[in-house]
């Protein structure tokens, strides 16, 4: 019984693949063409004058020609093919023809992005003859260019400078979020570059009005578009688009407009990137399968058949298979088939070829001798690299030639000669083209800022009795200061100092010239001429000083840079033997930092600022000490803003009270038998750095 319901099932499953082959044969004569457009081929040639063309073959004429939008560093031009798929089976095609790289081919949806990547500036145009595209390229040369940037130099920036007159936001019928630009010149350099959640657009050369200059909130429209940023960056206006959710952008240039969208991803698009999540990155649709030892080629027939795709089976697939398998995505399922019979695939297209692994690698392993053999017997090239920006040791070309080829560096013209096949030729001069580029440069500039401020109050007084037989004949009055010589030989004696019996006065401020001030007062008189005299005495020295220094220094970006300027102190050094060397010990102003340029034009630096000054030598046998003052860290600035990275605050406050015991703490009178010394001093020091990026004519941005 279980023999028969086998039979029956085998017996079935091939009536099913006979009818299944019959209905399609019908449905090939009996349904028409389809209409669907497809780009088949890109075929590109070189013609003098350093003019290349790419011609493009599709199915079916296009009703309208693509506009070709072009994008500088790297420079490239794309153009955009609206109800067109990519059948040429492959996204990229190498040109090494003239200025022409390569040409990727990009399909998203019903639209395909053909990519053109150029080494440098080129003029296009395109045209079209029924099916098939031709686009021409036309290499700018470079006194054209020159030529260009001194006219720009002597013109007023309204007659050659571009200039935005317009943003517009729109929404469109299917929700996506248009932004629009006017300029003022036609075909004007655009950049546009997606980093996360962003969308930074570069106008080069552009000027951009005050009214303009502003931060568009459009989230009420409804569209994955959130705001709009415009600002002026160096020659240049950056516009910063900013999206929620998922989406995709696209832009393009007609004239003097500009225009980008930004298009939330549909249900469809949605759901594919659900089932990568979900299905482990399998984005089939689902369907079961349940056979009882059936052939592999049956399954993979029904897989094909499931999948509209065609797959094509060597003669060594063979074998029979039992699976069960139910809601699986049909391209796992096709893993799992492939798994257990020990074969692999390539997909091609919408082509899939199955063959055993070892079979499947023999064939890689062929075509890689007979592309090897190729280059053994290629004719080789010799090609001249001139490098403007990098000294031709400075880059690596290990591994990028082949056996038979040869390199040459010569530093004094800064050239690189290399002799090889074309397709090294090619690796050798993208990676030139990538590394030789202009080094941003950064000047830092910083400023040390030391302020002090000292303030100082000393008072007062000597009191004693004086002999009046040297005064007038009333021996009253004012007498100046007292000249007593104990007075003179050091204050602060009570009593046995000849006139004086209190002897405070207010001490000598530090590094000033002269002592206090003093009023000498005669209070009373007594029998025998004696005299009670009074001296006051008081000084108050308030100082306020600042010092500034400002290093500055110009590096490239990632270079680390050193200035500084000071003194070497020497000193005596002893050794292990009792010899004594001498050494030298820095006191300089240095800074030393290593700037690095973020892509959006901030500058992340490591910073090293320290002042040194010479100290006062505590005696003659030892050296003077360094007082150093240094900063160390790491911060990011925006270009030309200005940072405080350091600062120290030092007071010092001080007072001192001299006094006689008992009688100084007497209210009012106590003054007089007592000396007051205050002090209040203030030290502050700021570190400040100002970053600015350079352009490439070395002026500030």
């Amino acid at each position: 019984m279980k023999i028969n319901i086998l039979g029956l099932g085998i017996a079935a499953l091939l009536i099913f693949f006979v009818t299944t082959v019959f209905a399609e044969e019908i449905q090939l004569s009996e349904t028409p063409q389809n209409d669907s457009n497809h780009i088949r081929s890109i075929d590109i040639s070189n013609i003098q004058n350093g003019e290349v063309v790419a011609k493009l073959t599709l199915d079916h004429p296009l009703p309208t020609l693509p506009m070709g939008v072009s994008l500088s560093n790297p420079f490239r031009i794309y153009f955009d093919f609206y109800q067109v798929a990519n059948g040429m089976g492959k996204n990229i095609q190498e040109a090494a023809e003239g200025d022409l790289r390569s040409i990727n081919i990009v399909q998203v949806g019903d639209r395909t992005r053909v990519v053109l990547n150029l080494s440098k500036l080129m003029r296009h145009d395109i045209r079209a003859i029924d099916n098939t595209l031709f686009i021409r390229l036309v290499a700018v040369a470079e006194n054209q260019v020159v030529n260009a940037a001194v006219r720009f130099a002597e013109d007023t920036p309204n007659k050659q400078m571009n200039s935005l007159r317009d943003i517009d936001f729109r929404r469109g019928t299917n929700g996506e979020g248009r932004i629009v630009v006017d300029m003022t010149k036609v075909n004007a350099g655009v950049d546009v570059q997606q980093q996360g959640d962003e969308v930074f657009v570069e106008f080069v050369d552009t000027s951009l009005p005050s009214s303009l200059r502003r931060r568009l909130d459009v989230v009420d429209f409804a569209t994955p578009v959130s705001t709009i940023e415009t600002a002026k960056k160096g020659d240049n206006v950056r516009m910063i688009v900013r999206s929620n959710g998922r989406w995709e952008h696209s832009a393009r240039q007609s004239g003097s407009q500009f225009i980008l969208e930004v298009r939330a991803l549909t249900d469809s698009e949605e759901e594919l990137e659900k089932r990568k999540r979900i299905n482990g990155g399998y984005t089939g649709e689902r369907l079961s399968l349940n056979f009882q030892d059936v052939e592999v080629r049956a399954i993979l027939q029904v897989i094909a058949d499931f999948t509209n795709l065609n797959i094509i089976a060597s003669d060594s697939v063979s074998g029979n298979l039992t699976l069960r398998l139910k809601d699986v995505p049909w391209d796992q399922a096709l893993d799992i088939v492939l798994q257990v019979h020990g074969l692999d695939k390539r997909k091609t297209g919408n082509v899939i070829f199955v063959a055993p692994r070892k079979e499947m690698a023999d064939r890689e392993l062929l075509d890689l001798e007979a592309q090897l053999q190729i280059t053994e017997m290629e004719p080789l090239r010799t090609e001249i690299f001139h490098l403007n920006h990098r000294r031709v040791n400075s880059i690596s070309f290990e591994g990028m030639l082949s056996k038979r080829g040869t390199i040459n560096l010569d530093e004094i013209s800064n050239t690189v000669t290399v002799t090889d096949i074309p397709v090294r030729l090619t690796e050798i001069r993208k990676r030139i083209q990538r590394l030789d580029v202009f080094e941003r440069q950064v000047m830092i500039e910083a400023r040390i800022v030391e302020a002090t401020e000292t303030f100082s109050r000393n008072l007062g007084a000597r009191f004693g009795i004086q002999n009046s037989s040297n005064l007038g004949s009333n021996g009253l009055g004012i007498s100046g200061n007292l000249t007593d010589s104990s007075a003179l030989a050091g204050g602060g004696s009570v009593g046995g100092g000849g006139n004086l019996n209190v002897n405070l006065p207010a001490a000598a401020g530090v590094g000033l010239l002269g002592g206090p001030a003093a009023l000498g007062l005669s209070l009373l008189k007594f029998n025998n001429n004696r005299l009670i005299n009074l001296e006051l005495s008081a000084l108050e020295t308030d100082q306020k000083g600042r010092i500034i220094a400002s290093p500055r220094v110009v590096t490239a970006h990632g270079i680390e840079a050193i200035i500084e300027q000071g003194d070497r102190v020497p000193y005596q050094q002893a050794t292990s033997s009792g010899a004594t060397s001498i050494r030298f010990m820095d006191a300089t102003l240095r800074l030393k930092v290593k700037p690095l340029i973020t892509y959006n034009g901030q500058i992340d630096m490591e910073l090293n600022v320290n002042q040194d000054k010479i100290g006062t030598a505590i005696n003659q046998f030892l050296p003077p000490p360094i007082n150093t003052k240094q900063v160390t860290t790491k911060v990011l600035v925006e270009n030309g803003g200005t940072v405080v990275i350091g600062g120290i605050f030092d007071r010092t406050e001080n007072q001192v009270v001299n006094k006689v015991p008992l009688l100084g703490d007497i209210p009012v009178l106590g003054n007089v038998f007592r000396n007051t010394t205050k002090v209040d001093n203030k030290r502050e020091l700021l570190i400040f750095v100002t970053p600015r990026i350079l352009s490439e004519n070395l002026n500030l941005q």
